[in-house]
């Protein structure tokens, strides 16, 4: 089993579709269904179940894929290790990471990383918390930004900012028509929300109503905060999701919650029993230096920078 084999395995594993995979790896589409068809033949077992549209992975393909990405994952870091007494770093990292203010930490990030390492090359996977934490379990990504709070005895990070929750209110309701741009914590409770469905998320969310003896009216639980907007532009309900979620929608108005206000911090974890090495090692320490450099210029901020 060659590794250009596995590679030509997990890109047609990763797009589900033959045609796809053939263009990202730009080659023609019969050879490399032939090399999917001799993989198959090898292991003797199906990897696909074959749809008129889309390919799904079956048992023994997921458990391929999963293996696949670790020897390709070793293949890379042994060579980054052998570059790296060259003093250089490549390879590729990958990185999970949820929706919020997560993909644009990873965009600075990666800006600043290139300046330093301009060999090294990404992977960038997005979706829910409990997604990219499969994800990371399953060793398909090095690095993973997620919201806290996140399992310590397991996975092992740190805090590389934080945001605002919103209330995406229907721009017909009274409580979008009200002036300013936030809205207490108390005049969420009666109202149907529409909240993310980890379950760390929605024990928050209760917290907060019981701060002010209060329980919250959940009306539904969303993986994706796209889904949450297209409910609350209907009217069904308020969506409850980070700032950087919200959208210039006429449809709907996005308000601060205060009183008490609500942070969501996000973090960067790895998983402790593969501690990251090359590229995907300088990122993490680079992404450490950076949020130093962030606190340290939050502290060295007046407070009064008026006067």
């Amino acid at each position: 089993m060659e590794l250009r084999t596995l590679r030509y395995f997990v890109t047609v594993a990763q797009e589900l579709n033959i045609t796809h995979a053939a263009q990202k790896l730009n080659i023609s589409q019969p050879p490399l269904s032939y090399q999917i068809q001799k993989l198959e033949e090898d292991l003797g077992t199906t990897l696909f179940l074959r749809g008129k549209r889309k390919l799904q992975l079956t048992d023994d393909g997921v458990f391929l894929l999963r293996r696949a990405m670790q020897i390709l994952d070793l293949s890379d870091k042994t060579r980054q290790e052998i570059l790296a007494r060259k003093n250089e770093v490549t390879g590729t990292i990958y990185l999970g990471l949820v929706e919020g203010r997560a993909p644009y930490l990873v965009a600075r990030w990666i800006a600043e990383f290139r300046k330093k390492y301009p060999l090294v090359r990404y992977h960038l996977w997005n979706g829910s918390s409990d997604d990219v934490l499969l994800r990371l379990n399953q060793g398909l990504v090095d690095l993973a930004v997620i919201a806290a709070p996140y399992d310590t005895e397991h996975l092992s990070g740190f805090s590389v900012g934080d945001e605002p929750w919103v209330a995406i209110i229907p721009s017909e309701h009274p409580l979008a028509k009200l002036p300013g741009d936030q809205v207490p914590l108390r005049a969420l409770v009666g109202q149907p929300l529409i909240v993310p469905s980890r379950k760390s998320r929605i024990q928050a969310i209760i917290q907060w109503f019981g701060t002010i003896d209060a329980e919250p009216d959940i009306l539904c639980e969303m993986s994706n905060y796209l889904d949450a907007v297209a409910l609350s532009e209907q009217g069904v309900g308020i969506s409850i999701f980070p700032m950087t979620t919200q959208t210039k929608n006429p449809l709907v108005c996005s308000k601060v919650i205060v009183q008490p206000a609500r942070q969501v911090e996000y973090v960067l974890v790895w998983n402790k029993q593969s501690t990251p090495l090359g590229a995907a090692a300088a990122f993490m320490q680079e992404v450490a230096c950076c949020c130093d450099q962030t606190k340290q210029e939050e502290r060295e901020k007046p407070e009064h920078p008026f006067l």
